[in-house]
């Protein structure tokens, strides 16, 4: 999947292009309104907190730095063993588990507050009064859907996310 950001001038607009990716085939859950305060966005699919917070990357990174400090906290216990205790392969399965979700659950928390540094270069936009449209579409069908944008809506400004490790 790629993301497009398309920036709409006012309410009517986006909410045109909405009802014409939907006619397209683009189910709801694929798109995201992000607008400023002072805009009504009632009927149109508002951008939730996975849109717009790092907490999916900070969830991944938890859980692989907490699984990793798991397991390494297990091994040392099982290099060093407190007299009377004996260490175990499924020891350091569960230590690792714990550290994975200690990790992931804590970075969820901090991650959470953290806004989208992908939606960074469009603050100034809807700042202004403009609306951020994210679309979610698969790769083979973002020429089509630009171009689809651009024919009928040309007030729209388009931009394709690149991903982290796409």
């Amino acid at each position: 999947m790629r993301r497009l950001f398309v920036i709409l001038p006012d309410h009517d607009s986006c909410k045109a292009v909405v009802n014409d990716l939907e006619q397209q085939g683009v189910p709801e859950h694929h798109l995201h309104v992000i607008a400023g305060l002072n805009q009504d966005t009632a009927d149109l699919p508002k951008a939730s907190v996975w849109q717009s917070t790092e907490l999916l990357d900070g969830i991944l990174w938890g859980v692989a730095l907490g699984g990793t400090a798991g397991m390494l906290g297990g091994l040392l216990v099982s290099a060093f063993p407190p007299p009377g205790m004996e260490v175990d392969g499924l020891s350091l399965s569960v230590l690792a588990a714990v550290g994975a979700l200690l990790g992931g659950g804590v970075s969820a928390l901090i991650s959470s507050h953290e806004h989208n540094h992908q939606l960074d270069s469009f603050e100034a936009a809807v700042a202004a009064g403009q609306l951020l449209l994210m679309v979610d579409v698969p790769r083979r069908q973002v020429t089509q859907m630009q171009e689809t944008i651009r024919q009928r809506h040309p007030e729209a400004h388009i931009t394709i996310a690149r991903r982290k490790g796409a």
